[in-house]
């Protein structure tokens, strides 16, 4: 048989198999895994593993076990209930190249579910598009890569090299699931993370931090308001002195960023302070995420945050002598270009060519993604390639279920070619 007739093959099997490709999608999708609560996304996860006859590996994260590896992030949650599972298949005499097919099962918060067309854990399909929180972010990816494996198989092939799908958690606020991922010893020859990235290759993301600031006043009656400090307001200052950071970084720039106008982003993503409405408030705890251009280092980044806080106070007679405290709590994630990896990179190019009839294109997320640990940390070319999806993070959250089958067959196509096949 050519090769023509064998990705003819696989090609035929991604579309005899996408029917319940997409219904598995949307029973993930389902799953509220939000952060805390994806055991049972796992459990179903897990379930389908060992039904391809994959190995199952389901452990709880160790937090002592990595918190002293590169990339780790700081923790401020229970990791009780904080699984990750990989489904192993190791075909024996294995002389392929390896392979990782990494996705993550968590999900962030839906905000009010009346702005809502439809409940978010109640997927639904409409005018070729999946709606459901987490549908397009990212379980339509990991199942891709998940049936991409099935249609090698389906169409009477056996992968020739180790291939480590990966479920895991933590991607949306530290990480730290894939970086236990590495700690556990799955490394392999390159990675794909088929996050949502419109059928594009992700060449490059900046790095993501996540501070929050603790400001302190002086309560009093509101009949005296003049003689407290109110620490709600006293944030007010500080929040622009962080902008114009913002700012700041943005005009250092980056190759890899030319062609986004502001890639640089400070968000404050959340606020609370204060007890009781006829009281100057005594405190208030603001959180910031900020992003920061790959090269960038950490710890000089929080040096020019604490100072920007700390100068910003100083304008305040009340905060000089009670300065805000800086916490980091989630990401500390530096920023990755995809370096290195010519090869797979190039049959990517080759296989997205073939399903799609057009040369694939490179993209930069102004976002974060598990690739960095696999770049970064593990000498691991980590590309990112998945669907088109809209409105993640947002309200009415989407996939494109066209994107889905062709990014599918792309990945089916890679790992025939990159891990070798034999005759099943």
């Amino acid at each position: 048989m050519t090769e023509a007739d064998a990705a003819r093959r696989i090609l035929k099997a991604v579309d005899d198999g996408f029917d319940d490709q997409i219904r598995f999608t949307a029973d993930l999708t389902r799953q509220p895994s939000l952060r805390g609560q994806e055991a049972a996304a796992q459990d179903m996860m897990a379930r389908a593993f060992r039904d391809r006859g994959l190995g199952v590996d389901r452990w709880l994260i160790d937090v002592e076990a990595i918190r002293n590896l590169p990339g780790f992030s700081p923790v401020m949650v229970s990791y009780e209930n904080a699984w990750n599972v990989v489904g192993a298949w190791r075909p024996q005499g294995a002389r392929g190249r390896s392979l990782i097919l990494n996705g993550h099962i968590d999900v962030v918060p839906t905000g009010p579910a009346d702005m809502w067309t439809s409940p978010p854990f109640e997927p639904r399909i409409a005018d070729g598009w999946l709606y459901g929180r987490g549908g397009g972010d990212m379980k339509a990816g990991l199942v891709a890569g998940m049936y991409a494996f099935d249609a090698v198989r389906r169409a009477g092939y056996a992968p020739q090299g180790d291939i480590y799908i990966q479920s895991v958690v933590e991607e949306e606020c530290t990480g730290n699931g894939a970086l236990a991922c590495l700690q556990r010893g799955y490394k392999a020859d390159t990675a794909i993370i088929p996050e949502p990235s419109q059928c594009k290759l992700g060449a490059a993301q900046v790095g993501v931090m996540w501070f929050q600031v603790h400001v302190q006043g002086r309560p009093v009656h509101v009949a005296r308001a003049g003689s407290g400090s109110n620490a709600i307001e006293a944030c007010f200052p500080i929040i622009r002195a962080l902008h114009e950071l913002e700012e700041d970084w943005n005009k250092r720039g980056h190759a890899a960023f030319a062609e986004h106008k502001h890639p640089i982003n400070f968000v404050v993503s959340k606020i609370q302070g204060g007890d009781w409405t006829s009281s100057v408030p005594a405190w208030c705890v603001f959180d910031m995420r900020v992003s920061l251009f790959p090269g960038m280092d950490l710890a000089q980044c929080r040096r020019e945050i604490e100072e920007t806080v700390a100068n910003a106070a100083r304008k305040d007679s009340f905060l000089a002598n009670s300065p805000p405290r800086v916490v980091y709590h989630g990401f500390q994630a530096e920023g990755y270009v995809l370096e290195g990896g010519a090869e797979p990179q190039a049959l990517l190019e080759r296989c997205h060519q073939t399903v799609f009839g057009q040369k694939l294109d490179r993209m930069t997320f102004t976002g974060t993604t598990d690739a960095r640990f696999f770049g970064l940390y593990a000498d691991t070319p980590a590309m990112v390639y998945g669907p088109e999806s809209e409105d993640i993070h947002g309200f009415d959250e989407r996939v494109n279920i066209e994107s889905i089958r062709r990014v599918t067959q792309s990945i089916a196509l890679f790992i025939a070619d990159w891990c070798g096949v034999k005759a099943a």
